[in-house]
């Protein structure tokens, strides 16, 4: 029961960071709702990781939230318009 709680919350989340990716008025505010989505996806991969006992998953999900967090400090960057060697 919890982990059928816990997708649908999860599920919800994610169809409301798809709609501010969509409706975002600005590029921040995109920005952190695909940031907000990749921690989502992580929280899935942890509940996956307990209801099925496979660590497999939980390593999907660290690479997962490595990965969100080195795309945000680029997207950050940029729209700062910075360079990467700064």
């Amino acid at each position: 029961m919890f982990f059928i709680l816990a997708y649908l919350v999860l599920f919800a989340c994610c169809g409301m960071c798809l709609y501010r990716v969509g409706r975002g008025p600005t590029a921040p505010d995109r920005a952190m709702a695909i940031d907000i989505l990749g921690i989502v996806v992580v929280c899935f991969t942890a509940l996956l990781s307990l209801k099925t006992g496979e660590a497999f998953y939980m390593d999907i999900g660290i690479a997962w939230a490595i990965l969100s967090f080195i795309g945000t400090i680029a997207l950050a960057k940029h729209l700062e318009g910075r360079g990467f060697d700064e």
